[in-house]
C-alpha cells in the first residue's frame, strides 16, 4: 500500500489508495475524554454530538442532508484520546464530502437551542450504557486501573454536568483543542493526493480555522506499567441488578510505540482474541461450558495502555473461572512458547490482520489515528513484518510484566 503524507491549509492530511470508487474520509482530533479538565467531563462526547448541530455555514439540517442527499454516510466517535468525523461516499462527492468534514470540524457554532435538545439524547444514550452491564464495567474499571487519572473518567459524562454546560464552554474546549496543526485527515479510495491537497487548502483558505482562546494542557502522563502491589490483590466486588456475574480483569500495558507492544499484542491474541482456539475459550467454554462470551482486549493509548479479559458466569462459577483464567495466564509466564506454536499463533494472528483490511472503513480510521498520535504510515506488509520479528523471549517478558499477579486488578458485578 502506498501511503501519501503532506500538509494543506495548516492540517496534516494522509492518503491512501483504494481499489473501488468508495472514498473513506474523516478528521480525527487529537482531543479525547482525558484532555477535559475536571469541571469538563463528557464534554468532548458532546462536542462531537454537537458538530452536527449547526455551523458559521450551515444549519443542522444542512449539515444533516449534505452526505445523506447523495447516498453517503456521514458519522463521529470520541474515545479517551480523540475524536473523529468521518464520512463514506462515492468518489465524486469527494469536494461535498471535505468541505463538509472541515466545516463541521472546525467551524461549528454549538447553538444553545440545540444543545437544550441534544443533551437530552445524550443522557438517554448515558441510560442505554447503564443498562448494558457487560459494557459499563469496563468503564468502572478503568476507574479502578487509573484511579484518580482523566483515563478513568467516562467518556459519556455525568447526566447532571451536562445540562449545566452553555455554549460558551463547548467554544472554550474546541478553541484550545480542535485546531488544524491538533488534527489529522485521512483519505482512503480511488482518488488522487494533489485533488485532496487542492479541496483541502482551497476550504481552509476560503474559512480560515484561527485559534481563540487558551492553549491546550499538556496530558497527564500515568505510568506505562502501574498500580502493581505487594501481592495478588483481593477482586473489587460491586452489587449490582443482574442475573449473571460479569467480571473484568487486566492491567496497564504498553503504548504502539513500546519494544514490546507487538509481543503483547500477539500474548492477548493467544489467550483471548477472536479466535475460538483462544486458550480461555477453550478453557471455559468449550472443555468447562462455564461462560458463552470470554474475550480480552488490548487498547493502547499515547502514553499507556491497558490489557483487559471480559466474561459472565454463573455466580457460583465466579471463583472457578477465575482460576482457570490465573492458570493460563501462569503458563504464558512461566512456559515459553515453542517454535510450533509461536509459529502458529503468528499465522493465525497474520491472517486475522488480513481478513480485517477487507474493513475499509476500520482501516482508513486507523490509519488517520496512527498519523496523528505517532507519525506513523505503516503499512500492511510492516505490520506483518513486525509480528513476525516476535520471539518467544519477547512473548515471555510481556506476559511477565503485564499478567503477574500483582499487576492484575480485577472487578466482579454480582447480583
Amino acid at each position: 500500500m502506498n501511503i501519501t503524507t503532506f500538509e494543506a491549509g495548516g492540517l496534516r492530511v494522509v492518503c491512501a489508495p483504494g481499489a473501488t470508487d468508495v472514498v473513506y474520509a474523516g478528521i480525527t482530533v487529537d482531543a479525547g475524554t482525558r484532555d477535559e479538565k475536571d469541571t469538563e467531563s463528557g464534554i468532548a462526547h458532546f462536542v462531537e454530538h454537537m458538530s452536527f448541530k449547526g455551523t458559521a455555514r450551515r444549519k443542522s439540517m444542512q449539515v444533516l442532508n449534505r452526505m445523506e442527499n447523495v447516498g453517503a454516510d456521514l458519522n463521529a466517535f470520541t474515545t479517551k484520546e480523540d475524536t473523529t468525523y468521518y464520512s463514506v461516499f462515492l468518489r465524486e462527492h469527494l469536494a461535498r464530502a471535505i468541505d463538509l468534514l472541515l466545516d463541521i470540524t472546525f467551524h461549528s457554532t454549538f447553538p444553545q437551542t440545540e444543545m437544550d435538545k441534544e443533551v437530552e439524547v445524550v443522557c438517554d444514550e448515558i441510560e442505554s450504557y447503564n443498562d448494558s452491564q457487560s459494557e459499563l464495567i469496563y468503564d468502572d474499571f478503568e476507574a479502578l486501573l487509573f484511579p484518580e487519572h482523566p483515563l478513568g473518567r467516562s467518556i459519556l459524562g455525568n447526566a447532571d454536568r451536562l445540562h449545566e454546560f452553555r455554549t460558551a464552554d463547548l467554544q472554550a474546549f474546541t478553541s484550545r483543542l480542535y485546531l488544524p496543526q491538533n488534527a489529522v485527515m485521512f483519505v482512503m479510495g480511488n482518488v488522487r493526493p494533489e485533488e485532496v491537497r487542492r479541496l483541502v487548502e482551497r476550504g481552509c483558505a476560503t474559512y480560515p480555522c484561527v485559534a481563540v482562546g487558551e492553549e491546550r494542557v499538556a496530558r497527564k502522563a500515568p505510568d506505562i506499567i502501574g498500580g502493581k502491589t505487594a501481592g495478588k490483590a483481593e477482586p473489587t466486588v460491586m452489587n449490582k441488578g443482574v442475573h449473571q456475574a460479569h467480571v473484568v480483569l487486566g492491567s496497564r500495558a504498553y503504548p504502539v510505540t513500546h519494544p514490546l507492544y507487538m509481543a503483547a499484542a500477539l500474548m492477548n491474541n493467544i489467550l483471548g482474541g477472536p479466535g475460538l482456539n483462544s486458550r480461555f475459550s477453550i478453557s471455559l467454554r468449550e472443555r468447562r461450558g462455564l461462560v458463552y462470551t470470554v474475550e480480552s482486549t488490548l487498547t493502547a493509548y499515547t502514553d499507556t495502555g491497558a490489557w483487559t479479559t471480559y466474561f459472565g458466569c454463573d455466580p457460583a462459577d465466579v471463583r472457578r473461572c477465575l482460576r482457570l483464567v490465573g492458570t493460563e495466564l501462569r503458563h504464558l509466564i512461566e512456559r515459553p512458547l515453542t517454535a510450533h506454536q509461536l509459529s502458529a499463533a503468528k499465522r493465525q494472528m497474520k491472517g486475522q490482520l488480513g481478513v480485517s483490511y477487507d474493513n475499509f472503513e476500520n482501516v482508513a480510521i486507523a490509519m488517520g489515528k496512527r498519523y496523528l498520535h505517532h507519525g506513523l504510515t505503516t503499512t500492511p506488509e510492516e505490520l506483518l513484518a513486525k509480528i513476525d520479528a516476535v520471539t518467544a523471549e519477547e512473548l515471555q517478558q510481556a506476559a511477565a510484566e503485564l499478567l503477574a499477579p500483582e499487576a492484575i486488578k480485577t472487578l466482579i458485578y454480582m447480583p
